[in-house]
Parts: structure tokens; sequence; C-alpha cells
């Protein structure tokens, strides 16, 4: 299990400073989740630990047993970004055929993915025949295919039912279990479902103005706990003071 120390962040985007002089840790084989205003930063936070981040921005950014993160990060982001060309399957093994891995037991473990996000039977489909949701059930598929240590993941649940929100959140926690997550999300339910720590970022620059320990339980929570539902309100307020703070 590898723990993230992201130090020093400095973010901009279109002349505007996200962040300066951030600092956050993720803690190893647990679920950071970050709360926050829309704009605030949360998706680009994300692009910069997966490299992705325009050249002018920067971090110091280490893992916990001090081994480069090249390879070992599974990113999820807000847009499917599925290959238009591609099936169903073909995308979610786009990981191994570019790698040149795709074996035979890949491709039924690829399946087998599919089928734990309900869609075997779209498994020979074009993205463009699939619904938001089910593009969206694609690459949550891919991305638990990928089995990395380290998982980014933005707002991977939102396109989504009520009912297969909480089905695929529940899977996730399964078969990330040890996996160090980082999730992005404006739900905090959501966020005191799955998280053993959550992260509420607010202000221009952006700083941590609040956090939430629940390490001393483990996800998938009960959504009708009494106790998780106070918190669900005692957190709505957070960050209805934190927005008001920013305004």
């Amino acid at each position: 299990m590898i723990a993230l120390h992201i130090q020093n962040a400095l973010l901009k985007f279109e002349q505007r400073v996200l962040f300066q002089s951030l600092s956050i840790a993720i803690e190893a084989g647990q679920w950071t989740c970050i709360l926050g205003a829309s704009g605030v930063g949360k998706s680009s936070l994300l692009r910069l630990i997966a490299d992705l981040a325009p050249p002018d921005c920067q971090a110091e950014i280490t893992a916990s047993d001090q081994q480069p993160l090249k390879n070992r990060i599974s990113y999820m982001a807000q847009s499917d970004l599925l290959l238009p060309w591609a099936s169903v399957l073909d995308n979610v093994l786009i990981g191994d055929r570019l790698r040149g891995q795709c074996r035979k037991n890949r491709v039924t473990h690829a399946k087998t993915m599919l089928q734990q996000v309900g869609l075997t039977e779209a498994a020979l489909l074009k993205p463009a025949q699939l619904s938001g949701g089910m593009r969206q059930r694609v690459a949550l598929a891919r991305t638990l295919f990928e089995d990395k240590p380290v998982v980014l993941m933005d707002e991977p649940f939102s396109a989504l039912d009520a009912v297969t929100r909480h089905r695929l959140q529940a899977l996730s926690c399964k078969l990330l279990q040890g996996k160090t997550v980082l999730l992005v999300t404006h739900d905090p339910l959501e966020a005191l479902r799955l998280g053993h720590r959550i992260v509420i970022l607010a202000g221009a620059p952006a700083s941590i103005v609040h956090t939430v320990d629940l390490s001393n339980s483990q996800p998938p929570r009960d959504i009708a706990d009494p106790q998780l539902l106070k918190l669900q309100s005692e957190l709505l307020q957070q960050l209805m003071q934190a927005m008001e703070g920013v305004s």
C-alpha cells in the first residue's frame, strides 16, 4: 500500500491561481474524499497527481515507498473518455492493449468486470449506442480492471441512478480494498459512505478548511445509519460555511 504526499502544489488555470503552497497527505490503503465548491480545483488536483496538468503547474509528489508513481496510477476523469470506434470490451482492455499484455485470461477478467457493473449484454456495443450512465459504468469498469495501487476518481458515480450508484459504490469499495483512493465528489453522503477521511477545499487560492476522520469504521457504511445522517447535516453546514467564507 502506498501513501502519497503532495507538497507546495502550485496550480494555475487561465491566469487564476487555484493552489499556492497547498499540501495534502493521502493515506495508504484508504479512501480520501475531497469536497468543495465547483471551480475550487478538485479535478485539477487529480490531474496534477496524474501528471496531466499544464507544464507551468508544479508540486512535490512523493510515494511512501520512494518509488516513481508512473504506471502505478489508475485515473477516472469526469468525462468517460471512451474511444468511439472501440467496443465496450475493447475500451475496458485499452490499457492492456497499449501495453501489449492482452492475454486470454485478461479478456476473461474484463468480461467479468463488465458483468459486475451490469454491462454483459453491452460488451460488443460502441459508446454511441450507450446511455450516459452506461458509458460511466464502462469507464468505472476500465478503472477497476487496471488494478493499480493508486486510484484517482473524479465523480465516478455522478451519472448513475440512485440504486445503481449505491450498488457500484459498494462494488468499488470491495474491489479497491487495500488501494489508495482519492475520490472527488459533490455529494457529502457519498463521501461519508465511502471515505476514511474527508477533506473540504475552499478559498482562492484553495486550502484545506476542514477534515473529517472516519477511519474508525469501514466503508461502505449504511446510509440509513442515524449517526451518518447526522454527520451529513454537519458536513453540509461545513461546506456552506466554507463557500460563504469565499463569497
